[in-house]
């Protein structure tokens, strides 16, 4: 049973005369009808009365009309979708993002891939650590990683800098140098300092105990698992805390965001995915390119 004689079929069903019905399709008469007398054979019953003046459907004409009506939807609804699959609009994509990016590139980037990939199955993770993350992209249970870099090895991966951002302090709203413009990690002293992880948990606190270390500081270290629990702590007075500047989009009571003294310490923000990504991939991937700047 081929397709171009059940949508000429459902068409004659529809106008009940030949010439109209041929006109729509575009073709001759007799071919019309030859295509009715090999779909006639192919189900081995009558399907159309003709009559002198129109063409009448029989019970099982009926039948295969609204079937063929069917069958011809869901192929249609399947070319289309295998279009938005194969040019990347559509399929599933599993995006995670560092906790410093999280507040600030998981919203923007949700807003702009739904406005833009509606057909887009998108599963978003936030608040995980950087070599967590590339374990998860190798593994394939994420097709792309926000995060920073911070010497994690990379070369088998396919990676694009997003941006770079400067670090800034998160201290206490209470603090003396919360009042500052600017803060000089040197009038820190004494002060503990709330980091990512360390060991090979997160590529943040070798950064921040290498910043204050050049500042003169050798600050007790409290370990958090998470950005938002890092600021909470600080909001609580437990110590200071040094974050990329997006993270300033966690807006929380107590606390007070401020840039350091001097040449800015400047960190990375990459996008990472497996070579060879689905269209989808990389549809999302160019996309988040053109949001994080």
């Amino acid at each position: 049973m081929e397709l171009r004689h059940l949508r000429s079929f459902v068409v004659l069903a529809e106008e009940l005369h030949f010439g109209r019905a041929a006109a729509r399709l575009h073709i001759a008469q007799p071919a019309l009808s030859q295509q009715l007398r090999q779909l006639e054979h192919e189900v081995c019953a009558r399907l159309v009365e003709r009559t002198s003046r129109r063409a009448e459907l029989t019970g099982p004409g009926e039948l295969l009309r609204d079937r063929a009506r069917e069958i011809l939807a869901t192929v249609d609804r399947t070319a289309a979708d295998l279009g938005l699959l194969v040019t990347g609009r559509a399929g599933r994509v599993r995006v995670g993002f560092v906790g410093t990016a999280t507040y600030d590139v998981l919203p923007r980037v949700t807003q702009r891939i739904r406005a833009e990939l509606p057909d887009l199955e998108l599963d978003l993770r936030g608040e995980l650590l950087g070599p967590a993350l590339l374990d998860a992209v190798r593994s394939a249970e994420l097709d792309l990683a926000v995060l920073r870099p911070g010497g994690l090895p990379l070369d088998d991966l396919t990676v694009a800098t997003l941006r770079e951002e400067p670090l800034v302090a998160v201290l206490p709203a209470d603090h003396p140098l919360a009042r500052h413009p600017e803060v000089d990690l040197a009038d820190l002293a004494g002060t503990p300092v709330i980091t990512h992880p360390s060991g090979r948990r997160s590529s943040m606190q070798p950064l921040v105990l290498d910043t204050c270390r050049r500042a003169g500081l050798d600050p007790e270290v409290i370990e958090v698992g998470e950005t938002g629990t890092l600021v909470v702590f600080v909001a609580a007075g437990l110590g200071f805390g040094l974050v990329p500047a997006s993270v300033r989009a966690l807006r929380l009571d107590g606390i007070a965001y401020r840039p350091l003294a001097g040449e800015p310490v400047r960190v990375p923000l990459v996008l990472a995915h497996r070579p060879g990504a689905a269209p989808a991939v990389e549809r999302v991937a160019a996309l988040i390119g053109t949001v994080v700047r």
